[in-house]
């Protein structure tokens, strides 16, 4: 068979697997911001701006120190989750009992001072970094050729999108991370940490976008403005999935990769507006979002 639905199949499995490589980035990304509103009610605005940093930095360590792709998937989400740790601790940690705007407004600044920086000091062109060689060629299904690096981002990202769901749902240390979040008087009458725990939430959020840069850096031309094109449409991932589920950040993500994809083969003209409409739709149908609860 040589078409699907009158389309040729190479285009529509290759629209498929950009979808699902797309869809791999909305998720990690859609996951961090739900693990931060989730346990810490902040709407975090700036996290366009630290998945772009992941990438910066990336470029930065190959290029002036000479650190190839594998130590920056490690050290990049470090560097960034040490950012996060610092925003948490200065800014952050003094707006959990006012109004969501704050927050937002606050992180939405933020953004604006890190873009702004990377700007002035790269421009706006994107700066090349290129695929590991192991992850050169790609593999031949017979019907098409996968790209190894897109495979390698898919595995990836369900890899981590997993461990995250797997550890704040079914270990003690997620327990602890939602009674610290629900009840804080509470948990930390039990000796539990609480303000160690929600700047290590807020920083491990954060770290998941700079993993998600440094992923994204061999796939597109690191720009400063890479996380600003993407940023919209994370959140309109998230409200979908509904605000604070993990699960339905990275099943959304990913479903949602997929129909623009596959938009794109069917109906190009809405490719870029098709997850906003889907959006509005959700939200008249169930105003919490797929897999959100309806308080």
């Amino acid at each position: 068979m040589s078409e699907i639905f009158g389309i040729p199949i190479q285009a529509f499995m290759g629209q498929l697997m950009l979808g699902l490589v797309n869809g791999s980035f909305y998720a990690m990304l859609s996951l961090g911001l739900a693990v931060i509103f989730g346990m810490l009610n902040i709407i975090n605005f700036a996290h366009g701006a630290l998945y772009m940093a992941g990438a910066m930095l990336a470029w930065m360590g190959l290029n002036y120190f000479g650190i190839g792709y594998w130590w920056s998937l490690l050290l990049a989400p470090l560097g960034v989750g040490i950012v996060g740790v610092i925003i948490e601790r200065s800014m952050l940690q003094w707006l959990y009992k006012l109004d969501h705007l704050y927050g937002l407004l606050l992180t939405f600044g933020l953004a604006l001072i890190l873009e702004g920086l990377f700007r002035d000091l790269y421009g706006v062109s994107g700066l090349p970094y290129s695929i590991p060689e192991e992850f050169a060629g790609a593999y031949n299904l017979g019907f098409m050729f996968l790209p190894k690096y897109r495979a390698w981002v898919i595995l990836a990202s369900l890899l981590v999108c997993f461990a995250t769901w797997f550890v704040i749902e079914k270990t003690p240390l997620g327990a602890y991370l939602r009674a610290a979040t629900e009840n804080p008087r509470l948990t930390q009458a039990f000796g539990i940490n609480v303000p160690l725990m929600v700047m290590l939430t807020y920083g491990f959020g954060v770290a998941l976008a700079g993993f998600a840069g440094v992923l994204a850096a061999p796939a597109m031309q690191v720009s400063p403005l890479m996380g600003s094109n993407l940023i919209i449409v994370v959140f309109a991932v998230v409200v979908i999935g509904g605000m604070g589920s993990i699960l339905g950040s990275i099943v959304t993500g990913l479903g949602l990769g997929v129909i623009e994809g596959l938009t794109k083969v069917f109906y190009p003209e809405a490719s870029s507006t098709v997850v906003f409409i889907i959006m509005a739709i959700v939200l008249l149908v169930r105003p919490a979002g797929l897999f959100g609860r309806e308080r």
